[in-house]
């Protein structure tokens, strides 16, 4: 199983295109951007269709696009984990936040987590729409009840208001500072592309250097020296939330240590 995968596996070289294209074969969507993933709901289905019913899909939200619908979504992936036994801690912070990088990465691991049960066959039997809109019936059913009420009482204030000649200067002043929020809006969003574009291209540095360092230590002169085993031991650590420096180390040290030895034998 891809529980555990290293930073330097090969799920973690899948690109964006790639895994929208996995994501809208399987599930019949329109994903255009990783970020349209933030929500968790692509993660509980892509779940669901590894293992059939296994996800409660009524309680998956597809239009949640607050961070407290998101962060409910994530609650039902979250239980799914710990019903499946999976080990994989889910940084629900940073995925609701939109961010791509955030997301790519869980993305690339759920990718190789699912290719790892079923070889990345595509399960035939499965309806991705009929699946969505059995839980999208019950939420919209109890969203139109609530819209509803919210109407009647919008109407009932309206009624009894003596206000209505005020409403075209109100309009007009609503207008002016929906145009200045669309304004500060669209920087904020080009400002943040821009911060995207320096953070993949300084991910992307980091990602060749580190190629660079294991194809080195893979040399055959080189993979068995001492430096070299412990410099992969880092490379190829698996879990992400400990440093493997202390280990590696600790095995630099020994080895050295067993080598005086057997030198001063001599």
């Amino acid at each position: 199983m891809a529980t555990n995968i290293g930073m330097m596996d090969s799920a973690y070289f899948v690109g964006r295109n790639e895994l929208l294209t996995w994501i809208n074969n399987r599930l019949q969507l329109h994903l255009s951007r990783i970020e349209e993933a933030a929500s968790g709901a692509v993660q509980c289905q892509m779940l669901d269709m590894t293992y059939p019913g296994v996800v409660p899909m009524h309680k998956v939200n597809f239009d949640a696009k607050t961070e407290y619908d998101m962060i409910q979504n994530y609650k039902v992936l979250q239980d799914v984990f710990n019903k499946l036994k999976i080990d994989k801690h889910i940084e629900v912070n940073k995925l609701v936040k939109g961010r791509p990088l955030d997301n790519l990465e869980f993305l690339q691991w759920l990718k190789r987590y699912c290719d790892s049960v079923n070889g990345g066959i595509m399960n035939e039997n499965y309806n991705p729409v009929e699946r969505r809109c059995k839980g999208g019936k019950e939420r919209s059913s109890r969203g139109s009840q609530k819209i509803s009420k919210s109407l009647q009482t919008n109407n009932m204030h309206n009624a009894g208001s003596g206000d209505i000649g005020h409403r075209p200067r109100q309009a007009k002043i609503y207008g002016a500072n929906s145009a200045q929020e669309v304004q500060a809006l669209s920087k904020e969003i080009t400002d943040l592309k821009l911060s995207v574009d320096l953070l993949e291209k300084e991910r992307d540095f980091y990602f060749a250097k580190l190629r660079d360092i294991e194809i080195l230590c893979q040399t055959p002169e080189l993979e068995n020296l001492p430096v070299a085993v412990a410099i992969k031991k880092i490379l190829y650590a698996a879990d992400a939330k400990e440093s493997a420096l202390a280990e590696a180390q600790e095995y630099l040290s020994q080895t050295l240590e067993a080598g005086e030895g057997k030198a001063e034998e001599d």
